[in-house]
């Protein structure tokens, strides 16, 4: 029995030292709620948009649907591609496995570096789905990628993984370049405007395959994401300080004596100047072998860690109060410049971007200004170019030049001849470019408005740029008194676009 208390009483004591310890021991905290799950965060986008049609300016394309994908971010807002958004007059957006969808409207748009931003009718929606994390470096070659979206094949979400293959400065849409990474993950219609995630962050967002290649896709890095969002912050428009001068390698062994240069100098050679300015710092010949810090190579390009840039890459990082300092070899010396940037390259024909075609009907034939999206039309035909070629074409001698003097535009003829009998023998004339009216030498679309509303003359004579083009004549009255006819029988509402309305207006046509 003593044996028995004792084992007793020592059970006790045990019991109660490891309830003192218990009462004593700091308590175990919640374990921190695990990340916000990037399923939660990507969205489908549905958009349905009217495209213009550039060979019928009056109107627009047939109302078309398309899907893409879009990524919450700060602010409550979504991230996607411009392209998933452009022209679109109706936008909704719709969570992973949710039923219902939710209103947006396109906040900011920049087709250069296909971004776009949408914000929500619906701001509730931000309560259970928060923003994804964005990377603030560049990954590495090599590092394992998770793409989310909603290509097409399924209806569900998609993620698909692979490896970043390359990262380079190149090219976007006129006149953007940027930093572009290639991954070897599918990519797909749909997929556009979905986040490319690793360890966690995002490091960009799907926008691009490769035709005709296997798993050969692309991405638009956090960096250049970045630019863009605070670019259009307070709604103002995108822009990209860059050079634009033309230039060209060192790589040839006769440039170096050519031009006097030290075997130790590296760097790219401005071929012609952007600038023709007598006050612009970069001439032709000039040798740019830094850009800040950075050194150029002979092939124009930077290192950034263990990668090699395009030079322009080096501009961006450097730019500052729209200049960058560069250094340049010239005639043997080393100078230290401030070389401006321009942040829009105007161009006399441009692209819409995201703005449709303005236009005027004068009796049987419509005009507009020429753009890159009207001279597109016409890549597909051989036979269309080639008479463009043939005809010394402005479309295509002056492709990529600036505006002569501010204002100019490239008037062409947008369709072919409506029907009336005024035109009956006439080829069509699509794509020609006006040169002068009544011989007097057309400047824009609406300096011709301004000329067809003053002419008194009996016949209205038309001349076209380059070679081998008819000259049109036309009898003044009647195409005045034929005008409405025409309008009416093709359900053009209105005879131009407001702004060339105003004009043809302010007169009273004779």
């Amino acid at each position: 029995m003593a044996e028995e208390a004792f084992a007793m009483m020592h059970r006790c004591t045990l019991l109660g030292v490891l309830s003192a310890a218990i009462l004593l021991a700091p308590r175990a905290q919640p374990a921190a709620p695990p990340p916000p799950s990037a399923e939660n965060s990507v969205v489908k986008v549905f958009s349905t948009v009217r495209n213009p049609d550039v060979f019928r300016p009056w109107t627009k394309q047939a109302p078309a649907d398309f899907t893409g994908s879009g990524v919450v971010i700060e602010g409550k807002r979504i991230l996607t591609n411009a392209h998933v958004v452009l022209y679109s007059n109706q936008v909704q957006i719709q969570a992973n496995q949710a039923g219902d969808k939710i209103g947006a409207t396109v906040e900011a748009v920049a087709p250069g570096i296909d971004l776009a931003v949408l914000k929500l009718d619906d701001e509730s929606f931000f309560d259970s789905h928060p923003p994804l994390k964005r990377a603030s470096e560049l990954p590495a070659i090599k590092d394992s990628v998770l793409v989310y979206g909603y290509p097409t094949g399924g209806s569900s979400l998609s993620i698909t993984k692979g490896i970043v293959s390359r990262i380079e400065f190149t090219f976007y849409n006129y006149p953007v370049s940027g930093l572009r990474i290639q991954l070897d993950a599918a990519i797909n219609p749909g997929n556009s405007g979905g986040p490319a995630i690793a360890d966690d962050r995002m490091i960009g967002l799907a926008f691009s395959h490769l035709v005709g290649a296997e798993n050969i896709g692309y991405i638009i890095p956090t960096e250049e994401i970045d630019l863009f969002l605070k670019q259009v912050e307070g709604g103002k428009a995108y822009s990209k300080p860059a050079l634009y001068d033309l230039t060209q390698t060192l790589e040839n062994s006769a440039l170096r004596p050519f031009l006097k240069i030290d075997k130790a100098d590296t760097g790219i050679l401005v071929l012609q100047p952007d600038n023709d300015d007598p006050g612009y710092p970069l001439k032709k010949w000039d040798l740019i072998s830094k850009v800040g810090s950075m050194a150029v190579d002979d092939q124009g390009m930077i290192h950034l860690g263990a990668l090699r840039l395009d030079y322009h890459y080096g501009v961006q990082r450097e730019a500052h109060d729209g200049k960058v300092a560069v250094e340049i070899v010239r005639d043997g010396k080393h100078l230290r410049i401030e070389a401006p940037l321009e942040s829009e390259r105007p161009q006399v024909i441009p692209w819409l971007s995201g703005a449709y075609p303005r236009y005027f009907v004068y009796g049987p034939a419509v005009f507009s200004p020429a753009t890159g999206d009207f001279f597109g039309g016409f890549i597909g035909s051989t036979e269309a170019v080639n008479a463009l070629l043939f005809g010394s074409n402005p479309m295509v001698t002056r492709r990529a030049d600036k505006p002569a003097f501010p204002g100019e535009e490239i008037v062409v003829v947008s369709s072919p001849f409506l029907p009336h009998p005024l035109s009956e023998g006439y080829a069509n004339p699509v794509g020609h470019v006006v040169s002068e009216v009544n011989g007097v030498k057309i400047r824009n679309l609406r300096h011709l408005v301004e000329v067809l509303r003053d002419a008194q003359t009996d016949f209205i004579t038309i001349v076209f740029a380059g070679r081998g083009e008819e000259t049109l004549v036309f009898p003044r009255k009647k195409m005045l008194e034929a005008t409405d006819e025409i309008l009416g029988d093709n359900g053009i509402r209105e005879q131009g676009s407001p702004d060339l309305m105003e004009v043809w207006k302010t007169v009273p046509k004779h």
